[in-house]
């Protein structure tokens, strides 16, 4: 059913509720204002009565003749006009004009009127005590108004109550109708448009133009949000679903050539029972890093896989300095031949995901001790250094090995690419870059202080500064599904 039926069908049941509960009122009203007048014609009746009623209940005493009885009697008729009157003396009761029948019950007394009912009529009645200075002359004067004519009237109001009433409600739900349905024009054209909406095949969106209703440019601006959102979440299963699936594609390319040689090992230790132990012991070494080498490619694909999927109410209020020392302390303990110094002043924060930035100290660690042991064979010395440039966080990690060439420096961030004897997967300077870019964030390769080794720098932008992008992500996060050379490199060069 249409909102303007339903506005119609509402308004006319209402409006004539709405007339009889007035009209109810009204006959209230009007009844009250009837008696009111009628109830003031006895008391001026009755007061101008009291006297000739006196003097027929002195007459009636002192037994004076029939005739001046009558007279009297009659003057107090007269002086009643049209009122009913009964006197009921001490032996004699005096009636005249309209009153009800003898043989109807009246009260005990009527100081104030009140309404008698007798055989189907109405009365309005009142009644006063009349007393003079002899003992036997005091009686009862009653006063009798017929209640017809307020009876007729309020009958004639009742029935042009209910004849509104009937009439109301056809033209009051026709004209709510009319102007419901114009009312609600801005809600069928905001209709047509959501309803013309396909993204299966159209990029176009709600376009809502203002219509000064409140209501409909909210729900416009609810069905914008709720659309954008859906689009977003749409984006989103899209990229979470091409990232799987190019999980699946990069993992099953990468890990063919460490599962042919683990096969190979195998099959050689399996055709070789006698293997020699020194070629046996060979072969197994050679397994066990292949095998160390397909844990540490699954770790770090997915990794890039959580990293592509981490969304923007995961990020918060990050201490640069509880980042460092978690990560300081666990390389600490996996190689404690390592000499590793770290320089962070507390209470540096950033917008940021912690386990993120975790990864980010972890594998710039790793990969420091890793490639970064010192020439002469002494065990590898690692410095990290963090401190606030500016709007930005400023972190070092400083090495002492061979560096990277300049010529090489805008590669190593690409997805497996490596060095020819790494024992790494070629995804953790990735894992660094994806983390750097996810905060907004720039990493490079420089050249360290000492002029020996390799120095990388992130850098970070702080809350409140002019590149403070708080709750925001960039809109591709497609490190795992972008191929190794295929993507932008402004997340490891100097930016003018």
């Amino acid at each position: 059913m249409r909102l303007s039926t339903r506005i119609a069908l509402a308004v006319g049941a209402t409006v004539p509720v709405l007339v009889m509960a007035t009209g109810w009122l009204l006959l209230r009203l009007v009844a009250a204002d009837l008696h009111d007048q009628q109830d003031a014609h006895l008391r001026q009746s009755a007061a101008a009565v009291a006297k000739d009623a006196r003097g027929l209940l002195r007459a009636s005493a002192a037994d004076r003749s029939a005739r001046i009885e009558q007279a009297r009697q009659r003057r107090l008729f007269t002086s009643a006009l049209d009122v009913g009157v009964r006197l009921v003396g001490p032996s004699e009761t005096f009636t005249g004009g309209p009153q009800p029948d003898q043989g109807v019950a009246l009260p005990a007394s009527a100081p104030v009127p009140v309404t008698l009912r007798a055989g189907g009529d109405s009365w309005r009645i009142l009644s006063t005590r009349v007393a003079g200075t002899r003992p036997r002359v005091r009686g009862t004067l009653w006063l009798f108004a017929p209640d017809t004519a307020a009876s007729t009237q309020l009958r004639l109001v009742r029935r042009r109550v209910v004849t509104v009433a009937l009439l109301a409600a056809p033209l009051s739900g026709l004209l709510a109708g009319a102007v419901a349905g114009r009312a609600s024009r801005p809600l069928r054209r905001l209709r047509d448009s959501a309803s013309g909406l396909d993204p299966r095949t159209s990029a176009a969106r709600l376009d809502h133009t203002p219509a000064r209703i409140a209501e409909v440019d909210d729900l416009a601006h609810t069905l914008r949000t709720v659309l954008s959102r859906y689009d977003e979440q749409a984006a989103r299963t899209e990229e979470a679903l091409a990232t799987a699936r190019s999980f699946a594609s990069a993992a099953a390319h990468e890990l063919r050539t460490p599962l042919m040689s683990m096969q190979t090992n195998l099959e050689i230790l399996t055709e070789h029972p006698g293997l020699p132990a020194p070629d046996r012991d060979e072969v197994l070494d050679d397994l066990r890093r292949e095998h160390a080498r397909l844990l540490g490619l699954l770790v770090m694909l997915r990794e890039l896989g959580r990293g592509d999927l981490v969304e923007a109410d995961a990020f918060g209020p990050v201490d640069l300095a509880d980042v460092v020392e978690a990560s300081v302390r666990e390389q600490r303990r996996r190689r404690p031949l390592a000499h590793i110094v770290a320089d962070c002043p507390p209470g540096l924060r950033v917008h940021g995901w912690e386990p993120g930035l975790r990864t980010v100290l972890d594998n710039l660690l790793v990969n420091a001790l890793v490639h970064g042991g010192c020439p002469d064979g002494r065990p590898a010395r690692v410095g990290v250094t963090v401190r606030a440039s500016g709007d930005h966080a400023l972190l070092f990690v400083d090495d002492e090995g061979p560096g990277i060439a300049p010529e090489r420096r805008g590669t190593v961030f690409e997805r497996f690419v490596r060095r020819p004897d790494s024992p790494g997967s070629g995804l953790g300077l990735t894992l660094v870059a994806q983390q750097v870019d996810l905060h907004r964030g720039r990493v490079r390769v420089l050249d360290p202080p000492s002029g020996t080794g390799t120095r990388i720098e992130v850098r970070l932008p702080l809350p409140g500064g002019a590149d403070d992008v708080e709750a925001t992500l960039p809109l591709q996060r497609n490190w795992v599904i972008t191929t190794a050379g295929t993507r932008p490199q402004e997340f490891h060069k100097e930016r003018s």
